[in-house]
């Protein structure tokens, strides 16, 4: 008599196949998922449906990377059209979900200058076929040919549409890159001069027309526009960390790649900020601009991150000073818990 059990038959062979190939793909259809949505959340489920697409193909691949990529950004730009939607009544200004690491990982983001949030911010600002096309080539890269067949357009109309969307992204993203050190630096000198409640050292650390940008999503307080000036800046940042209470606490952490902070209330987690750095004309970096994540909808990824531990740099939010209240709700600052 025949083991069957020590016989797998030609169909599970072709499964285990099958599932092998999507592993070794997966972070690669993730990533573009993710830097085509700006959501976790989004780019999990394009994973998800990628692989009930790839797991119904009968017969051979010549080449599964080419069909999975091509497979999760035509559903991502099918996504695209309802997400827009969903940002033309957006409360406030709209961040992408942040990945987030810890500072000494030794396995990041891959290629952090392709999915930095302030780059996510600018590829908002492209067309749904733009952003595929820079995604795919700047990214990932493929060839024009290659998303030529992905796209189903024409190499030449990819090229002309890769070109447009590299000016429209140099033309928007910060032309400043800090040395990695530096900008862990700073970072962890201006969570210290917060928890201190410091507001001469937070003025030295950020540049005079720095810019804060908030994302509260309508759901919790946030900034409703941008906060310009460094002092004003500063005022806002103090004043936000004085109503979190004493179970709040902050940790240096990479977001997208990049230096920031995570900040938790009694362990949960309350908000998430990356940092960007422009050189002055004396020389000096200092933090030219504050992307903060506080919608806890674009934050649920993060609830099984560890509670702020005793040695942390930043060990716990110190009250505003007297003299730094938050900016009134007025200033189109701040935006009040709805009932």
């Amino acid at each position: 008599m025949t083991d069957t059990h020590d016989a797998p038959s030609a169909d599970s062979r072709s499964a285990d196949s099958r599932l092998a190939d999507f592993e070794r793909h997966r972070r690669t259809v993730f990533g573009i998922a993710y830097r085509m949505l700006g959501s976790v959340a989004d780019a999990e489920d394009l994973v998800q449906d990628t692989w009930l697409r790839w797991s119904g193909v009968t017969g051979p691949v010549a080449s599964p990377g080419g069909f999975l990529a091509r497979t999760v950004t035509n559903l991502a730009l099918n996504k695209l059209d309802s997400a827009a939607v969903r940002r033309e009544s957006y409360v406030g200004p709209w961040l992408p979900e942040p990945l987030v690491t810890e500072p000494d990982a030794t396995e990041g983001v891959e290629r952090a200058e392709t999915v930095s949030v302030a780059l996510l911010v600018v590829l908002e600002s492209l067309s749904p076929l733009e952003r595929a096309v820079f995604v795919l080539k700047e990214a990932f890269g493929f060839t024009y040919q290659e998303i030529a067949e992905a796209l189903d357009r024409t190499e030449a109309a990819c090229r002309q549409v890769g070109s447009r969307a590299r000016a429209h992204v140099r033309a928007g993203r910060p032309r400043y890159d800090a040395p990695p050190e530096l900008r862990r630096r700073a970072t962890d000198e201006f969570l210290v001069a917060c928890a201190g409640g410091d507001l001469n050292r937070m003025l030295e650390l950020l540049a005079p027309d720095v810019t804060a940008w908030t994302d509260g999503g309508g759901v919790i307080r946030a900034a409703l526009r941008p906060v310009v000036g460094a002092e004003n800046v500063a005022r806002f940042v103090l004043g936000v960390l004085g109503q979190l209470g004493e179970g709040a606490g902050a940790r240096p952490v990479l977001v997208n790649g990049e230096p920031g902070a995570l900040v938790t209330v009694d362990g949960a987690v309350d908000s998430v900020s990356v940092f960007e750095f422009a050189e002055q004309p004396d020389g000096t970096v200092r933090i030219a601009g504050i992307r903060s994540v506080r919608n806890p909808h674009k934050l649920a990824h993060l609830a099984g991150a560890a509670p702020v531990p005793p040695s942390a740099p930043v060990p716990s939010a110190a009250p505003a000073p007297a003299d730094a209240p938050a900016p009134a709700p007025g200033d189109g600052a701040d935006r009040p818990d709805p009932a």
